[in-house]
């Protein structure tokens, strides 16, 4: 692999530390080892490696230098082929992730401080994988940065023993005893603490020796730190250290590590490397430092801001020679075990092989539910495609039920546009929920104007669609919509083959539950009526909006009254909630009394009683397709739409129009000028002799007793 770590320095740190070490990881294994930064002293150690050096200013907070570099870090990308980069800063990660967005590469980002809240803050948690080295940086990013548990990675920093030589603890002679901070020198390091446990300390211990290593990226800071030491008379006793790559040196010559910490750590490698030297540890119990150190055993915990405390500590270590021993001994071992260099190697490498090798597939169907079931055939040609894919779908809400249980997802997104996601703030929103997954590619298989802008907004390289001039000028793959007579999922397999997906099946689908099942049991027995009776569905009408697609109710109740007298068949009629009163109606109107199952089923329900249907009857609308997806042979009336663009293709599947007898058919109006002719033509007998196939005349429907019942 081709990796490009990316950063604002190669000065000394802990950060700085780590990019050298995975340069080195990687080219003594095989891979190219780019870095990108705006230089420092460890240049030297990545050329002496055979890892390449770019020298650009990625860590100027600067609107017209990140612009600038976006073109800079793309155009390095592309010259060395790179596969993954990785950034471990905020301004390089805002860099870095918009030119891998321009290139098409992966995007990892290692979240190296607790951060605060803020906009440029958030650029740590865009990658594709975060890694992080502690539990609590892993929530940090979670709960503050909206970053999804499914795209962290938990990588403890390791440390090269072959540098930090173990010293064994009955070797230790010394005249002084030694304290040391190795930390920038900042407020939230806690040097103040420090220094006030260390003017304790000396009333204590005579010959104590403090040491404060690091650099001051402000001078005033340090300047207050000098007049403290000479306030509190320690000026021969606390020296300071500039910052040095050879930290080992520093661990020889202490005797016990100090932790001053105020606020939550990412880690603190620190920690680690004087555990592996053999010097145990002082530390403030803050943030991934517990991850670190199980108290009295690998090192000693207090809490921050408490001098008095952490000069206690620091004391019993001093005091108690065997306890020194015995945590200078746990803390090496559990170092070998736990933050082993080549093990944070190994599985930084396996992050980014995971990285490149998983797709994120982003399909878009946000239509009525009957869409949305017709979208399964594609779902599954690209599960088929890409077996090892995240793929997750964006559904409305009311059709959400549909993909439960589907074999061929990981997730479903729902938005609902009534709800959180209504106006173009819902959009945003929403785009911000995309982005948060990180995807690849999207299929838009709605291909509608709010299709096309949340594709955009998920930023995915790949946006897959119809360029129908619905703003599909936000896609960047698009086929023209020039075939306006496929049915609807030909029509979504067009898209689908221009991703070089190769669909062959049409079959829909759908995954009702055991309890889905039981509950549409109970909804025949209630009604007295054995599972296993001779039924026949009916859907009493498309919905309220389109009228002109519902049979009259007069011929539904003279249908109900001819099944039962010619077939001894009993209806079902099933619909939403809001069909009740017109099933209520349907049914008054019948001397059959069929069954009322409008408004008690959901979607899956309705696919678990549509088992139990000799053959079901249906205006245009999404029961079809259940009855499809359910393989149940179905009647379907059509009217003011168009059979060959919406029929469901299938064996079972009969369809009644009148679109040749009548010009103004199909319409696709809601309304009527013509007195609903086009449903009205369509007579009892027609359906029933399409039923006639699907119904056995010997059958006989056998009521259920009470004393059955129970």
């Amino acid at each position: 692999m081709n990796i490009l770590q990316i950063l604002p320095s190669l000065d000394v740190g802990g950060v700085e530390t780590g990019t050298v070490d995975l340069a080195k990881y990687l080219t003594g294994r095989g891979h190219k080892a780019i870095t990108l930064s705006g230089g420092g002293r460890l240049v030297r150690e990545l050329d002496s490696v055979g890892a390449r050096h770019y020298n650009l200013p990625v860590g100027k907070k600067s609107l017209v230098t990140i612009v600038r570099m976006i073109k800079e870090v793309r155009e390095i990308i592309r010259k060395e082929d790179i596969d993954i980069v990785h950034a471990r800063s905020r301004v390089p990660a805002i860099i870095a992730y918009f030119a891998c967005k321009a290139s098409g590469r992966a995007f990892i980002t290692t979240a190296h401080g607790y951060y605060k809240k803020h906009i440029m803050s958030e650029a740590m948690g865009w990658g594709k994988y975060v890694i992080v080295a502690s539990n609590i940086m892993a929530k940090h990013m979670v709960n503050n940065f909206n970053v999804p548990y499914d795209r962290i990675r938990l990588i403890p920093r390791g440390v090269d023993l072959g540098r930090f030589t173990f010293r064994d603890p009955a070797s230790r002679r010394s005249e002084w005893f030694v304290v040391g901070m190795v930390s920038r020198i900042t407020p939230l390091k806690g040097h103040t603490d420090f220094i006030r446990a260390v003017s304790i300390l000396s009333r204590k211990i005579p010959n104590l020796k403090a040491i404060i290593v690091g650099s001051a990226p402000k001078s005033k800071y340090k300047e207050d730190l000098e007049l403290l030491i000479r306030r509190l008379g320690l000026i021969s006793t606390i020296e300071f250290l500039p910052a040095t790559h050879d930290v080992p040196n520093i661990m020889r010559g202490l005797d016990v590590l100090v932790s001053a910490t105020t606020t939550p750590e990412a880690f603190g490698r620190v920690i680690i490397e004087a555990q592996a030297s053999g010097v145990p540890v002082v530390a403030t119990q803050v943030g991934g430092v517990v991850d670190i150190i199980e108290d009295r055993k690998t090192g000693l915990l207090c809490h921050p801001q408490n001098p008095k405390e952490m000069a206690e500590k620091i004391f019993e270590l001093h005091k108690d020679r065997e306890l020194w021993k015995n945590i200078a001994l746990e803390s090496k071992k559990h170092v070998e075990v736990y933050f082993n260099l080549n093990k944070m190697m190994d599985k930084t490498i396996a992050v980014y092989e995971e990285a490149a090798e998983t797709l994120n597939i982003l399909v878009i169907k946000i239509s009525a539910i009957g869409d949305v079931i017709l979208s399964v055939p594609s779902l599954r040609a690209i599960r088929q495609k890409y077996p090892k894919a995240n793929i997750k779908v964006l559904v409305g809400v009311q059709a959400r039920e549909v993909l439960d249980r589907c074999p061929y997802i990981n997730e479903r997104i729902v938005c609902d546009f009534k709800g959180k996601h209504r106006g173009l703030s819902g959009l945003w929103t929403l785009g911000k929920e995309l982005r948060r997954s990180c995807f690849d590619i999207v299929i838009d298989l709605q291909n509608s104007k709010k299709s096309h802008i949340l594709a955009a907004l998920s930023f995915a390289q790949l946006r897959y669609g119809y360029d129908n001039k619905k703003l599909s000028f936000l896609l960047n793959k698009k086929i023209r919509d020039d075939a306006p007579h496929l049915d609807p999922i030909e029509h979504q397999f067009r898209t689908l083959r221009m991703a070089g997906i190769k669909p062959e099946n049409k079959c829909l689908g759908l995954w009702p539950s055991e309890a889905e099942e039981e509950q549409a049991e109970k909804l025949l027995t209630d009604g007295w009526m054995k599972p296993s009776a001779g039924l026949v569905g009916i859907n009493v009408r498309a919905s309220a909006r389109w009228v002109t697609k519902n049979w009259p109710i007069a011929n539904i109740a003279e249908l109900c009254d001819a099944l039962a007298e010619g077939f001894n068949v009993r209806a079902v009629l099933t619909g939403a909630e809001e069909d009740i009163g017109f099933a209520q109606a349907i049914a008054k109107a019948s001397k059959a009394k069929p069954l009322i199952a409008a408004g008690r089923t959901g979607i899956l329900e309705l696919a678990a009683l549509m088992k139990h249907f000799k053959v079901y009857l249906t205006p245009d609308s999404a029961p079809m397709h259940i009855a499809a997806a359910m393989g149940t042979p179905c009647v379907a009336l059509f009217g003011p739409t168009d059979p060959a663009r919406h029929a469901v293709q299938f064996e079972g599947c009969i369809v009644i129009s009148k679109k040749d007898e009548l010009k103004c058919s199909p319409c696709y109006s809601p309304a009527c000028v013509k007195n609903f002719a086009c449903m009205r033509k369509i007579t009892v007998d027609e359906v029933l002799a399409a039923m006639r196939p699907y119904l056995k005349e010997e059958v006989k429907i056998e009521n259920i007793t009470s004393n059955d019942a129970h």
